[in-house]
């Protein structure tokens, strides 16, 4: 219980950082806020997807999904708080 509840944080912090770069501009989002959004995004992927397969493979899907649902969360995130991208 207690690993998967460590491993989702760091899969939520890794979508998090990856939807982050893959988004155009800055978002002034604090790096907690990050973690959480990547661990709703993971979240939102796994529901998506169901479990990971046993077989050892990566699940690119889940991945995919995830990193998609993460930068939805942070494009909503930044519409909602107004802490969406600054113009330079």
């Amino acid at each position: 219980m207690i690993t998967g509840i460590i491993g989702t944080i760091i899969f939520g912090a890794i979508i998090g950082v990856l939807a982050r770069l893959i988004m155009p501009g800055k978002q002034n989002i604090s790096a907690v806020v990050t973690v959480i959004l990547g661990i709703l995004g993971a979240l939102v992927g796994y529901w998506i997807w169901g479990a990971p397969k046993d077989d050892g493979s990566i699940d690119w899907l889940r991945w995919i999904t995830s990193i998609v649902a993460a930068i939805v969360f942070v494009v909503v995130y930044g519409a909602i708080t107004g802490r969406n991208r600054k113009q330079i």
